[in-house]
C-alpha cells in the first residue's frame, strides 16, 4: 500500500511539472508571436477655442503617421472638432501648426472617428478594450492582435495622475492601466507605446503593469507642459512644445532610416521643452537602441530580393488550391502560405491521386497523442502494479 502512495505521489508531481512546462511554452510562443500590423489611437482631450494647440498637435500626429504608412482604416482619431469652422477662426476650415501657414492640417483627408461630446472616457476605454456595443461600426473599433504595435498619443489638460476630458470628466491613471491589462489578457497588442503630451503627464504611468508597454510623458510630477509659440492671426497658441520637438524629428526622417527609439527620446532636451521628458521602460523587454520608430510610427515590410525562386518546405505547403486549364493538358496549383505564393505545374494524371483521410487526421493529432499519451498511460501502469503480487 506504501509503495502504491508513493506512486501516486510520483504521478501527482509529474503532471504539475507537465502542466507548467505547458504554461511556460503557452507564454513563449505569446512573446513570440511576430509583429504583422500597427495601430494608431489619437486623443485629443480637449475642446474650446483657447485649447487650439491640442487639437493641432493630435492632426499633427495624425499626418505623420499617415505619411509613415499607417493607413486611415488602422488610426482611430478622437478630436472635439470645433476648431476648423469655429466663429472665432479667421481661416475657415483650416487648422495650423505653424504662424507661417504653410500646411493646413485639417485637409482633404482627415477622417474623423469619434467628434465633439463622443470624446468620453467611457468611450475612450471602449476602443481600448473593444467593449463596444453591436451597432458600433468597424471604422470606430480598435481591431488589433496580439501581433500588432499600437500607438497611443494623448494630448489635452491633467495633473497628478488625471488626465481631463473636455472639462467635464476625468481618465485616472488606474484607468489607463485597467484598460491596457485587459487589452494585455485579451491579447490586444504586442507591444504599446503610449505618448501623452499635457501637464505632469509621467504620472499618469504610475500604475501600469502589464508587460510589452512603452511610455512617455513631456513632463514630470510637478511640471507643466508648455505651448511652442503664438499665432498672431489666429490669436492662441498653435502647437506644444513636446509635440513641436517630436515633429521636428519625424520631419527629419525618412521612412527607410533605422532611426531608433533611443534616438526619439534622446532628441527631447528639458532646455527646449522646458519641461522634463520623463520615460517608463521597466515594463518593456526590448533595447530601446534595437526598436525603429516605424515599430509605431509607421507600417515599413520589409522586401528580400533573391537570386532563385524560394522554394517552401513540404510542410509549409498547406493551402492548396487547383485551377484547372481547358487549352493545356497540365493543371497549375497555387501554393499560398503567409502571402507567399509559389506555382507548380502538375501532370494532368496527378488529379487523379487522392490523399488518404486517415493519414491527414494523423497529421493534425500526433501532437495531441505525443502530448497525452503518455499521461493516458500511466494509470494503467500504476493499475497494474498495484494488482501485480
Amino acid at each position: 500500500m506504501g509503495s502504491l502512495l508513493n506512486f501516486t505521489a510520483f504521478f501527482s508531481i509529474l503532471i504539475v511539472v507537465f502542466l507548467c512546462q505547458q504554461s511556460s511554452a503557452s507564454d513563449s510562443s505569446s512573446s513570440s508571436t511576430m509583429h504583422t500590423n500597427t495601430w494608431a489611437v489619437l486623443v485629443c482631450t480637449s475642446r474650446f477655442w483657447f485649447n487650439y494647440r491640442h487639437m493641432a498637435n493630435t492632426l499633427s500626429l495624425y499626418r505623420t503617421v499617415k505619411r509613415l504608412g499607417i493607413p486611415d482604416e488602422r488610426i482611430i482619431l478622437m478630436l472635439a472638432d470645433d476648431m476648423a469652422c469655429n466663429a472665432r477662426n479667421k481661416y475657415p476650415a483650416q487648422v495650423f501648426n505653424n504662424e507661417n501657414h504653410r500646411l493646413n492640417l485639417y485637409g482633404d483627408n482627415v477622417e474623423v472617428d469619434y467628434r465633439g461630446y463622443e470624446v468620453t472616457v467611457e468611450n475612450f476605454m471602449r476602443v481600448l478594450t473593444g467593449r463596444h456595443e453591436t451597432s458600433v461600426p468597424r471604422s470606430k473599433r480598435l481591431l488589433s492582435d496580439e501581433g500588432s504595435h499600437i500607438l497611443l498619443y494623448m494630448t489635452g489638460h491633467g495633473g497628478n495622475e488625471f488626465l481631463k476630458f473636455q472639462d467635464s470628466e476625468e481618465l485616472q491613471s488606474h484607468d489607463l492601466a485597467d484598460a491596457v491589462k485587459q487589452m494585455k489578457e485579451k491579447k490586444r497588442f504586442k507591444e504599446l507605446l503610449i505618448m501623452v503630451d499635457t501637464c505632469q503627464a509621467a504620472t499618469l504611468f504610475n500604475q501600469l503593469q502589464s508587460t510589452g508597454v512603452l511610455a512617455i510623458g513631456s513632463s514630470m510630477k510637478g511640471e507643466n507642459s508648455y505651448s511652442h509659440h503664438l499665432d498672431p492671426d489666429v490669436g492662441v497658441s498653435v502647437v506644444d512644445r513636446f509635440t513641436f520637438y517630436t515633429l521636428a524629428f519625424f520631419e527629419r526622417f525618412n521612412i527607410y532610416d533605422n532611426a531608433s527609439m533611443s534616438s526619439l527620446f534622446r532628441s527631447y532636451k528639458p532646455n527646449l521643452l522646458m519641461s522634463t521628458a520623463s520615460y517608463r521602460t521597466d515594463l518593456y523587454q526590448r533595447w530601446l537602441d534595437e526598436v525603429p520608430v516605424t515599430n509605431f510610427f509607421g507600417s515599413v515590410m520589409e522586401t528580400i530580393i533573391t537570386d532563385s525562386p524560394y522554394v517552401l518546405p513540404a510542410k509549409h505547403l498547406i493551402d492548396l488550391k487547383i485551377q484547372t486549364s481547358s487549352e493545356k493538358s497540365y493543371n497549375r496549383r497555387t501554393l499560398e502560405d503567409s502571402g507567399i505564393q509559389q506555382e507548380l505545374i502538375i501532370p494532368k494524371s496527378a488529379d487523379t491521386q487522392v490523399s488518404c483521410p486517415f493519414s491527414q487526421i494523423w497529421n493534425t493529432e500526433t501532437e495531441w497523442l505525443v502530448s497525452y499519451g503518455l499521461l493516458l498511460m500511466l494509470p494503467l501502469v500504476a493499475f497494474a502494479s498495484w494488482l501485480s503480487p
